[in-house]
């Protein structure tokens, strides 16, 4: 088996670059263990594009729940992802209960069924995005002393990150926009997956940019404890982020951000932190 650190290391590197790129500027010793939890974060995140059926999808993930609540087995330990996060688990006493919240959140990914409101959006968000900004603060000291900053910040860069996606997700017949938004707008899911571009997506959307922005002004106006900065280093892209979605026309038709002005307003918000 390869090193399970230095393969954690390779996955978030090709499947995560925002929080490739904040663990960077975490000490040396701590660098390993994060890469670990966002690791463990892509396999569960990516099952929705392994399998060809939901059932499989919940196997996949059983198994996953089943690593973190009874480890005892070989199996287990032989797998790479599986074998760091439980060595990381140990070393920082991370609250299984936490990955396990986060496994079943994701279960939402394998089905087409619309998001059904902007506080079930809410709630899948904390449990995956904020989640993570917890746990890496933890490996890296200790949980934030303000629990909202971590959800707030969490909120921030998922929605910004499921508005970058929105073509993506449109185009498999998933729908992360809250429908009681979208119907609020007059709008309906059928265009979303048809790729038109209507008047109601196009508002649903801006609305979804405000919330974000809410989410992000209030991460901003807290202080993040220096030694907690590069877990919450990815929020910081939120703002670039929705800046640039609010300048495309066709949400349909997205180009991301170039990886140069990620890595310059990681590196500004580094120094700042």
């Amino acid at each position: 088996m390869p090193d399970p650190f230095a393969h954690c290391h390779q996955i978030v590197r090709d499947a995560d670059k925002d929080r490739f790129l904040a663990t960077l500027y975490a000490p040396a010793n701590r660098r390993g263990p994060l890469f670990a939890l966002y690791a463990f974060n892509v396999e569960v995140a990516r099952v929705r594009d392994a399998i060809r059926d939901p059932m499989a999808g919940e196997i996949r993930l059983q198994w996953w729940r089943d690593a973190l609540e009874r480890p005892g087995s070989g199996e287990v330990r032989g797998h790479p992802v599986a074998s760091a996060l439980l060595d990381t688990i140990i070393r920082f006493r991370l609250p299984v209960r936490s990955l396990v919240d986060l496994i079943e959140a994701r279960s939402f990914d394998l089905y087409n069924d619309p998001m059904p409101t902007l506080a079930a959006l809410q709630g899948y968000t904390e449990k995956t995005s904020s989640a993570l900004i917890d746990l890496a603060a933890r490996i890296l000291d200790r949980p934030p002393d303000d629990p909202d900053l971590a959800r707030d910040a969490g909120l921030a860069y998922a929605l910004a990150g499921l508005l970058r996606a929105f073509p993506y997700h449109a185009a498999r017949g998933q729908l992360f926009m809250p429908l009681d938004l979208l119907e609020h707008h007059g709008g309906q899911s059928e265009d979303v997956f048809a790729g038109r571009v209507t008047p109601a997506i196009v508002a649903a959307l801006a609305d979804l940019r405000h919330v974000a922005q809410r989410y992000f002004a209030a991460y901003r106006g807290k202080e993040v404890p220096s030694e907690l900065a590069p877990a919450f280093l990815p929020a910081e892209l939120t703002g670039l982020y929705l800046k640039h979605l609010a300048r495309t026309a066709d949400p349909f038709r997205l180009r991301d951000v170039p990886l140069w002005r990620r890595q310059w307003t990681l590196w500004r918000a580094a120094r700042r932190m």
